[in-house]
């Protein structure tokens, strides 16, 4: 991943300001280490911390069309480029970087080609003809992007938070699937947010930020398209190919869960094939952390030994972990629970991968959106809430999971691809009949068995069977129950009950409602304090990783409110222990349970 920073329209083009926002450019070092550059026009200036995975030699950034009237800095990975590039047959390549292809599109097509990119992107473009530019983001928000504006009119783009939040008045975290053109609504958007800042208007005006990404299943309607399991493999595999690019060492970060061996089994099936075997070899390198004895290092050092990949297995101490916190949270920039449960350890793994000149992970976020994998999902009262409700979670990765894997790896300069957010497959994924992916213990359907099933192959198997039907673990719980549990003690003896008990008034905005939640708080408020900061961060009432929605499926829930999976009562083999109380409200709630029985047969817990 790399760091990007754009500062378009500022009143102030001295070298004291191009100074400035080097020395803020250089705040995202960390996602970029091996180049630094900077573009100046006028009162715009384009600078760019790059990460090379891709033509490492000459793609260096910011990049040009063939007479440098338009410039753009780009964080991501372009998957389709050389298609790309062979129908601009009348355009001239500086380098071989997939990125290079934005300008050449732009300059081809204008505005209109974002949806001809497959990959993962944010980008600012500048168009030096006129002084325009644009700015967009990847359709589910893989990478990250805000946006912000200065008191002098000037608008800003930043990769994180921590390059633009001293110098704006107001920022926010920038719109998945959507662009901002500065054609349609510089001075209007300037004015928008001004008058927000007065009046607190809700909404900001369409004609400057509009959404580019329009797939059926954004309207939440309801499918109707039956289950395709070879269709559904097919595309998947595809999705894992596509992120063989590259011209660095990678490897795949491999839980031993389902969504990570399948990500493993793919990419270990096709590498021999694939360019980067050439220079890197055919064996895939998998990578693992965990507390010592935690359920994902054994069931990842069992995967990795089916596959026969070169497995490397990490440990961290719950101290360890905890000690990291406060670095943590400043890289990942959010004080949710869940997210910074998952981040540290994930965090401690992307320093051990990169120590060994690893610069690539291809990992196994979003499945558990689209196929209603979180164990919550058990509740579902009919499949049209369960559909709706993997709508919603896809629309918020960018907030969780997508912010959580990206800034974590970005950290130590790592990148993280995600083949399940494969525009194509999530396509495919999301026009299945719902109905096929309610869990249904009477016929045998535990979460995610359309992708289970799909992959499930008497011929030549992809994994063992007790794997490829192992019971969901959040990452957080995975690497070992006693870290969450280590972490509440902790957050314990930092918060007293006074400071917990008067919590609304010192955070009104997103109250924390727990220690644990309270501790992260003050750390987050120490390196961004400002109301915009707090306000990119979500909240609102969740189980096992549900939205606020979702809680209303069972009674029980809302007594025990908690992001780990083992929050879902009644479902998970490890669950909390149930009340008196949430155990009788539970079975007068009308949801069926799955009988314990039932669990231990369709699903391997570690």
């Amino acid at each position: 991943m790399c760091g990007i920073l754009a500062v378009l329209g500022c009143t102030d083009n001295s070298q004291a300001k191009r100074s400035r926002i080097i020395e803020l450019s250089r705040r995202l070092k960390h996602r970029g280490p091996d180049w630094s550059g900077l573009h100046c026009h006028g009162d715009c200036y384009l600078a760019h911390q790059r990460l090379a995975i891709v033509d490492p030699a000459s793609g260096d950034q910011p990049l040009y069309n063939q007479d440098k009237t338009v410039v753009v800095t780009v964080n991501g990975e372009i998957y389709n480029h050389k298609e790309l590039r062979a129908q601009l047959k009348s355009h001239t390549f500086r380098t071989g970087s997939d990125c290079e292809v934005i300008a050449h599109l732009y300059e081809e097509h204008g505005e209109n080609f974002i949806d001809m990119l497959d990959g993962m992107f944010s980008f600012v473009l500048l168009d030096t003809r006129d002084n325009s530019f644009i700015a967009a983001r990847d359709a589910i928000g893989i990478t990250p992007l805000y946006i912000g504006w200065g008191l002098d009119g000037s608008v800003w783009f930043a990769s994180e938070m921590k390059a633009l939040s001293d110098d704006c008045e107001r920022f926010m975290s920038f719109l998945p699937g959507h662009i901002y053109s500065s054609k349609q609504g510089f001075h209007l958007l300037f004015k928008f947010m001004l008058l927000r800042l007065l009046c607190c208007l809700p909404h900001m005006p369409a004609g400057a930020l509009r959404r580019w990404y329009n797939p059926p299943w954004f309207s939440e309607q309801i499918p109707s398209s039956p289950y395709d399991p070879l269709a559904l493999r097919n595309a998947f595999e595809k999705a894992v190919v596509k992120r063989l690019m590259t011209d660095v060492p990678f490897g795949v970060l491999l839980s031993g869960g389902l969504d990570s061996s399948l990500v493993a089994a793919v990419a270990s099936r096709h590498l021999a094939d694939s360019q980067a075997a050439q220079q890197w070899g055919s064996q895939l390198h998998t990578f693992c952390i965990g507390l010592k004895g935690s359920p994902d290092l054994k069931a990842a050092r069992e995967v990795a030994d089916y596959l026969r990949t070169r497995h490397h297995e990490f440990y961290f101490t719950v101290q360890e972990g905890i000690d990291a916190l406060e670095e943590v949270i400043y890289h990942i920039e959010t004080y949710d629970v869940t997210t910074v449960r998952a981040s540290t350890p994930m965090f401690l793994m992307s320093r051990k991968i990169k120590s060994l000149g690893v610069k690539m992970v291809i990992s196994g976020e979003g499945s558990d959106e689209i196929f209603g994998g979180y164990l919550y999902f058990h509740k579902a009262p009919n499949k049209e809430e369960f559909h709706q409700e993997t709508c919603r979670k896809i629309k918020a990765l960018h907030l969780y999971d997508c912010l959580r894997a990206n800034k974590s790896t970005s950290a130590w300069g790592v990148e993280a691809r995600v083949p399940f957010l494969d525009k194509e497959f999530i396509n495919i994924a999301m026009s299945i009949d719902p109905e096929w992916k309610m869990i249904r213990p009477d016929l045998g359907r535990i979460e995610k068995w359309v992708l289970r099933n799909a992959f499930d192959d008497e011929k030549n198997p992809y994994l063992p069977k007790h794997i490829l039907y192992r019971q969901k673990e959040q990452f957080s719980d995975g690497v070992g129950y006693s870290w969450i549990d280590g972490l509440k003690d902790h957050a314990n003896k930092q918060v007293t009950d006074a400071m917990l008990m008067n919590a609304s008034f010192i955070y009104p905005e997103n109250t924390p409602t727990t220690k644990e939640a309270y501790y992260y708080r003050t750390i987050f408020e120490k390196f961004f304090p400002k109301n915009s900061a707090r306000s990119t961060v979500p909240g609102g009432p969740s189980v096992a990783c549900s939205t606020a929605k979702a809680v209303e499926w069972d009674a029980a829930w809302s007594k025990n409110l908690d992001p780990s999976g083992r929050a879902a009562l009644g479902v998970h083999a490890a669950a909390y222990e149930e009340t008196a109380g949430t155990k009788a409200a539970s079975q007068n709630n009308g949801s069926p349970q799955q009988p314990q029985s039932t669990l231990e047969k369709t699903a391997t817990v570690a």
